[in-house]
């Protein structure tokens, strides 16, 4: 069992703070994201390498009461590696003074489990009591930024821990992998387990990130490309992986969480991989049901949808067309409608004045 961060080397702890505002959260209205809820009371536990609560965007959002270490005898907010750490900014960091970087649940709760020590791997039977700590612990959703390609049963130690958290109605995120550079499909765990909510890497492009893992497994994408994010000690850094996809997602579960708390977990699962966005129509295995789109999965639904119906497919944006070509050409059309537009008006005009010029002479 490994962290998966593609680690690009430029981390210090502590760190500079990022003055503007991360790609990702550009795309995001948050005035609209957070109209009705920032997340508060919902609990999310970060299975990882601890959560750092020093830092002075999770001080406030980490409960050390309710964490737990699997490694050493802390609390679970000894961070050596700062993987968890970042993890659980991209979730809940608080605003701060002097940078544009903040969590997408920033009033959520923190609950840190350390797991691994981010050196070593950590082993499969200690992230199954993790998992049950959560649980115990009153989570609502579960994040796991962990994978393993070695095939494990639902019979696992893994795999029974995983059943018994959707079977408490808890959400659980988990990244699927960084070794998807040579395409091929596989199954990565906890992420392929029934009920696991798992999550892929996009880039600026929306496309798959080469590094993120594929697989029929895959239930959606999000931002994993020079993702912006605490560390230990204070500041932040920039850093690109699955790891960092999944928390996005686990943010989005969190909001969703605060704004119906009625909603089942399979609900909170099915609406956000209802409003992805994609390109086409259906799934595939690289981003699954599409990007995660924070806003659209948060606007309306008061009823919540069905989990059992097979999700709907969007209307496409055309065959083999990008993103970026269908807004062009919209404008265009645009653009050529108003001038169509203008003509007419100018035509019509023309033809009064020529009757009242016939009129006159008459």
């Amino acid at each position: 069992m490994t962290t998966d961060p593609t680690g690009n080397g430029t981390c210090r702890f502590p760190g500079r703070l990022t003055e503007g505002t991360p790609w990702p959260l550009q795309r995001v209205l948050l005035d609209e994201l957070w109209q009705d809820t920032k997340g508060k009371g919902v609990r999310i536990a970060v299975v990882d390498t601890g959560v750092d609560d020093v830092n002075p965007q999770l001080r406030l959002a980490v409960d050390a009461s309710a964490g737990k270490d699997l490694v050493g005898t802390t609390d679970g907010t000894v961070d050596e590696a700062g993987h968890g750490t970042k993890v659980a900014g991209i979730i809940a960091a608080r605003p701060y003074a002097g940078t544009g970087f903040v969590g997408l649940a920033p009033e959520a709760t923190i609950i840190p489990v350390r797991q691994t020590d981010g050196r070593s791997s950590g082993a499969a039977d200690a992230m199954a009591e993790a998992i049950d700590h959560a649980i115990a612990q009153g989570a609502d959703v579960v994040n796991i930024s962990q994978d393993t390609s070695r095939p494990l049963t639902a019979d696992s130690p893994l795999g029974r821990a995983v059943a018994r958290a959707v079977a408490a109605d808890v959400v659980v995120v988990a990244s699927a992998g960084n070794d998807g550079k040579d395409g091929r499909a596989r199954n990565t765990y906890p992420a392929a387990f029934p009920g696991v909510l798992a999550v892929a890497a996009s880039d600026r492009n929306d496309e798959r990130a080469a590094f993120s893992q594929a697989g029929g497994f895959v239930g959606v994408a999000a931002p994993g490309i020079d993702i912006v994010s605490t560390v230990p000690g204070g500041g932040q850094c920039v850093d690109s992986g699955t790891s960092f996809s999944a928390p996005y997602v686990a943010g989005v579960a969190a909001l969703l969480r605060a704004k119906y708390p009625q909603w089942k977990a399979s609900q909170v699962v099915a609406r956000i991989q209802e409003t992805a966005t994609r390109e086409g129509t259906g799934r595939d295995d690289a981003l699954g049901w599409g990007v995660v789109d924070p806003v659209r999965a948060l606007r309306g639904a008061e009823r919540g949808p069905d989990e059992a119906r097979p999700l709907a497919d969007p209307a496409p944006l055309g065959a083999g067309e990008e993103r970026r070509s269908r807004e062009l050409r919209l404008a265009t059309y645009a653009v050529a409608g108003g001038g169509l537009l203008v003509a007419l008006v100018a035509s019509v005009c023309k033809v009064l004045a020529d009757g009242r010029r016939r009129r006159r002479a008459a």
